[in-house]
């Protein structure tokens, strides 16, 4: 119904930028999928009109797996519409060439600097840089050109939500969507995705489709009722990883051990400790010593994830491992964005799918106790002033980051 009625808006008035933000899975892709193929075809009548053989328009998105992923394919899911890419990306549809621009790094400006184009698809807008999505913009100066843009919510300082979407300009129409706006998902799918995301922040944005910002405790579930987490039992693990975070000069060096169980149903944290070593030297004993303890009570551990910050440290906890006989890899953290570590943890915390060992997380306990949102942050990001301890909670991300798409689904 929402969809309709959005299309049918579009079809009363001039405009020239369509904003379609709100929760996920609301449909608001599928219709810019739809509108999008619409958008091709009035293209090709303008040029038509006009006498230009080749009229081009932007697909952008974040890179190129995302376009394929929420446009490309669901295109062809729907449609059975395929699409032949030219070495550079780009496509054909009905005589409109489609150059592919990619807003996740300021490197997606190279491909569309000096381009006319009769309109735009920006996919994700809230994840664009700010100068490529203001660059393709300047380039719609075809006639009749008109931008298409979707987007889940973010922080309420966002760029996009102050300059585009709350803008009085008579040219740009939004639209905002809840999870409920999307009937055709069935009324046992949406109870459990509401049931299954935590109260919050992400009920806020993934369900209501609000641009609200984190306030007060991160972990409200876990400090809440520390004990609900607390685990003596054995597990089956799928793997074993620990991560290390390298503390500053006014924080301490954390370690975190954490396990994921058979079928990556469940996240445990085996084990926390923090240090303060005052020499590489016995900053390397106490790490080998920790490995060791984790190897006499696991029997195994499949990879130790490092902040990738401190490259000399990395280098001789390497040559540590290798005096002791330890055949252990030891790699760079992958790093993923801070807010997407923060939401699978509450998700897993909400789906009772974490635990801690008890008496063996000292650190990581009053860490997730104590995380709490930067409220005067233009980003998502926890309060990083010393009262809390960020170092135990990158090392805890970085032992399972590489594992957040298939915590996510299972």
């Amino acid at each position: 119904k929402k969809q309709i009625e959005v299309l049918k808006e579009t079809q009363k008035s001039a405009w020239f930028m369509l904003i379609n933000h709100g929760a996920k899975r609301s449909g608001k892709t599928i219709l810019n999928n739809d509108l999008f193929l619409m958008e091709l075809m009035r293209v090709r009548k303008i040029a038509d009109i006009l006498g230009i053989a080749t009229p081009m328009y932007i697909l952008a998105g974040v890179s190129s797996k995302t376009i394929q992923n929420n446009i490309l394919t669901e295109i062809y899911n729907k449609y059975g519409i395929t699409f032949k890419f030219d070495k550079h990306g780009s496509f054909n549809f009905k005589g409109v060439k489609i150059v592919q621009a990619y807003t996740g790094t300021i490197a997606g400006l190279g491909g569309i600097r000096g381009m006319t184009a009769f309109g735009s698809y920006i996919n994700e807008a809230s994840l664009a840089k700010q100068e490529v999505f203001k660059e393709i913009i300047s380039r719609c100066s075809g006639e009749g050109a008109r931008i298409l843009v979707d987007t889940n919510p973010d922080n309420p300082k966002h760029w996009l939500l102050n300059e585009y979407i709350n803008n009085s300009d008579a040219n740009i129409l939004s639209f905002k969507y809840s999870l409920d706006d999307n009937t055709f998902l069935g009324e046992r799918y949406i109870k459990n995705i509401k049931a299954n995301t935590p109260q919050g922040i992400f009920y806020q944005r993934d369900i209501l489709g609000n641009w609200v910002a984190g306030e007060g405790v991160i972990y409200k579930s876990f400090a809440d009722n520390v004990t609900k987490f607390e685990t003596e039992k054995s597990f089956n693990f799928e793997t074993i990883n620990i991560g290390v975070d390298f503390g500053g000069n006014k924080s301490k060096h954390a370690f975190c051990c954490t396990g994921i169980t058979k079928g990556y149903k469940e996240l445990i944290a085996l084990a926390s400790e923090k240090h303060e070593p005052d020499t590489p030297e016995r900053l390397n004993a106490q790490f080998i010593d920790f490995v060791k303890k984790m190897l006499y009570k696991y029997g195994r551990i499949d990879c130790i994830y490092c902040d990738s910050a401190e490259q000399v440290l990395i280098r001789g906890m390497r040559k540590a491992l290798e005096d002791n006989n330890l055949n252990i890899a030891l790699k760079n953290a992958i790093k993923n964005e801070i807010i997407n570590r923060i939401r699978i943890v509450n998700v897993l915390m909400t789906t009772s799918r974490f635990f801690y060992v008890k008496n063996e997380n000292t650190s990581l306990v009053e860490a997730l106790q104590s995380a709490v949102w930067d409220s005067k942050s233009f980003e998502d990001k926890r309060l990083d002033d010393g009262t809390s301890d960020i170092d135990t909670l990158d090392s805890f991300e970085y032992s399972f980051e590489k594992y957040i798409k298939i915590l996510s689904i299972v």
